[in-house]
């Protein structure tokens, strides 16, 4: 790995530290002025007054606010989330079991808002000027403002109870067997286990949520992608390979689109950041045994210690995501390198 890159993974590590810090300050101070008592939470309905106080003490719930984060922290620094409330376990347990599903969906829609975003915006740019043009502009402004809730919502009554053409509910069909769990991840784990059958039924039930997140996060890698191209298709190399001879086909895809799709791989970057926080309400729509389910139910029974650490994960996944996208941009552009 060259050295402008391992500089760069270096700056971007140093600035995830306080960053987190930062998040998990303000989300444990701001959890901590809802009206739950975590201490009452975790004990039967029937416990008196004087159990309530010492589970308030043995929790640390009695110390300064302050102080109860830095106990919080602590213990996560040495991998210790917590347990949950609600379901009596280990809370890094829980999160680990779910993140694999979250991944899994959140790529395949990013894939599938790639291909069609990064298409939609060539055709654009290749019928720019024309009917077809604003015709197709229009169509990108309906899908910016169609939210990929209501999206989800259409597929699974289009496509799945009324024309029954694919599963929208979990991640295996009742009669599929799930393979042993290996790396977490269900498409790979079914790969290794060698069923291909497993493998197919995964991927039917992850089309119609990754389309529905995928087709919110398309519009606008559409619409930078064109912009992008006219700049592009203003510099002098463009206008010389057309006086060569070359088709304006091969000089879209083979000169203009390499230089334009830097820009576009940073937005790329951003929008997969807000899919994967948007998985929240598909996951709940499609019954989609992902961290967006598990926060809902942390959020419906007030389990503090699982929405603290759900929160923290989507906040450390969109970091990370941002990081990547950092170091692809400098390994793609020479010039960046060079400076």
């Amino acid at each position: 790995m060259s050295g402008p890159v391992m500089k760069l993974l270096l700056r971007r590590l140093l600035t995830l530290i306080p960053t987190l810090i930062l998040v998990s300050l303000l989300l444990f101070c701001i959890l901590r002025m809802l009206p739950v008592d975590p201490a009452a939470m975790s004990l039967p309905p029937n416990a008196t007054n004087a159990e309530i106080e010492a589970m308030r003490i043995e929790m640390g719930l009695d110390k300064p606010l302050i102080q109860q984060y830095g106990i919080w922290f602590g213990n996560i620094i040495h991998g210790d989330f917590g347990a949950s409330i609600h379901y009596r376990t280990a809370v890094s347990k829980l999160v680990l079991d779910t993140l694999p599903a979250t991944i899994e969906l959140a790529l395949a829609a990013m894939v599938f808002a790639t291909l069609f975003g990064v298409l939609g915006g060539l055709w654009l740019f290749y019928t720019r000027g024309g009917v077809v043009e604003s015709v197709l502009d229009l169509g990108t402004v309906a899908l910016l403002s169609i939210p990929e809730f209501l999206w989800g919502l259409f597929f699974m009554l289009l496509f799945g109870v009324s024309l029954d053409l694919l599963p929208f509910i979990g991640r295996l069909g009742a009669g599929v067997d799930r393979p042993e769990t290996i790396t977490g991840f269900l498409l790979i784990d079914s790969l290794l286990a060698g069923s291909p059958l497993t493998f197919l039924d995964a991927i039917r039930h992850m089309i119609l949520p990754s389309v529905a997140l995928g087709l919110s996060a398309a519009p606008p890698i559409m619409r930078i992608l064109r912009s992008t191209l006219m700049d592009v298709y203003q510099e002098d190399y463009i206008h010389q390979a057309r006086q060569r001879g070359i088709s304006e086909g091969r000089i879209l895809i083979f000169h203009a689109l390499k230089n334009a799709f830097l820009p576009t791989l940073s937005l790329m970057g951003v929008q997969f950041g807000f899919l994967f926080g948007g998985t929240l309400l598909v996951e709940i729509i499609y019954s989609y045994p992902g961290m967006g389910n598990l926060m809902v139910d942390a959020i419906r029974n007030a389990d503090l210690p699982i929405i603290q650490t759900v929160g923290l994960t989507y906040c450390v996944m969109v970091l990370l995501i941002s990081m990547v996208v950092d170091v692809l941009y400098l390994v793609l552009n020479p010039k960046l390198r060079e400076a």
